[in-house]
């Protein structure tokens, strides 16, 4: 069965094909009562415009869509960031398209190129490679790109980011106001940004503290829950153990909760996580965690993207969202007595 076409909406209706196209398109000068008609046609018939056909016609070049390409939809953090900015499309009729790139440099070159050839009308990055200077002349061409969660580097662009040093250093610091010393450190890639910034709280905030380095045991690279899990059971397992462990992303925090239940130790070592995990007030203890705004992250991306079309030609800046700390019952475990 065909699509029905402009054609069949306007034999429907009983007026010209332009009739309907000015309707479809928003166009003025068509009196209201035609308007209704037009559109009653057109939902009897199940009409769809042709969005890139429109947009040859009108001259504007627009699709209403827009790309995003994220580290991984499956991950809570960016899928939550996804819902916001749908919605904030979905308030001006645009559509979202969204990939994963799988924290592989090579795939963020990639999707770019192949959502531009798709005619999207701007996108929003999570940057995965070391140099994002190659957007330059899509930028100088008019695209729009707003990055999100990490800045771009080689590039003056919109980016929307959590403050992650501060809210690192918040979950250190709460972990030293109750008296522990020897902390373990876990974290993500090292390559990749956030995790850096994350390390680079933690770092600070024990410094401020006067906390020998020789105390801490810092592990990175890892991405995943069963790393994560393997990393926490050999800290433990280590002469003097940890007594908390600040794990720096939401992956890493259900693989340390899952290592500390089988060695049962949940109740008596201390832990924080950076991003909320689901049903993490459920669990036994209940998790602490520094909590992203990834609901402001989002809307505020997807704002600074359709304020970008809308011709805001002002200097590309970093937006900073602030972090909260949720106290739930794991990071208010005390340090034993020495």
């Amino acid at each position: 069965m065909r699509r029905p076409t402009m054609r069949d909406v306007a034999t429907l209706a009983g007026v010209g094909i332009k009739t309907v196209s000015r309707v479809i398109n928003g166009e003025p000068n068509v009196s209201e009562a035609m308007s209704e008609r037009v559109l009653r046609a057109a939902a009897a018939l199940d009409y769809q415009p042709d969005v890139h056909a429109g947009s040859l016609k009108r001259g504007d070049r627009r699709t209403s869509t827009i790309g995003l390409l994220v580290s991984s939809v499956a991950n809570p953090f960016d899928s939550q960031v996804h819902r916001a900015i749908e919605v904030v499309a979905a308030e001006r009729g645009v559509a979202v398209f969204a990939a994963s790139l799988a924290e592989d440099p090579e795939n963020e070159r990639t999707m770019v190129h192949a959502s531009i050839r798709r005619r999207v009308d701007g996108l929003i990055i999570t940057p995965t490679r070391p140099d994002q200077g190659y957007l330059a002349v899509e930028l100088d061409r008019g695209l729009p790109v707003v990055f999100v969660d990490r800045e771009p580097t080689g590039l003056m662009a919109d980016a929307v980011v959590s403050d992650n040093v501060a809210g690192a250093a918040m979950a250190t610091r709460h972990l030293l106001q109750r008296g522990h010393r020897r902390i373990a450190f876990l974290g993500d890639l090292d390559r990749v940004q956030t995790a850096r910034l994350r390390r680079q709280g933690f770092l600070e905030e024990v410094g401020r503290a006067g906390v020998p380095t020789v105390d801490l045991q810092i592990i990175t690279d890892l991405h995943d829950e069963e790393s994560a899990a393997l990393a926490a059971t050999r800290v433990m397992s280590s002469v003097p153990p940890p007594t908390a462990i600040f794990s720096s992303q939401n992956l890493v925090t259900i693989g340390v909760v899952r290592a500390l239940r089988e060695l049962g130790l949940s109740r008596t070592v201390a832990v924080v996580g950076f991003d909320d995990i689901a049903l993490g007030g459920l669990l036994d203890p209940p998790i602490t965690v520094v909590a992203q705004d990834t609901q402001g992250i989002g809307t505020l991306a997807a704002q600074r993207l359709f304020a970008r079309l809308d011709g805001d030609t002002s200097p590309g800046q970093t937006y900073v969202v602030p972090t909260t700390l949720i106290q739930r019952g794991s990071g208010e475990i005390p340090a034993p007595p020495r």
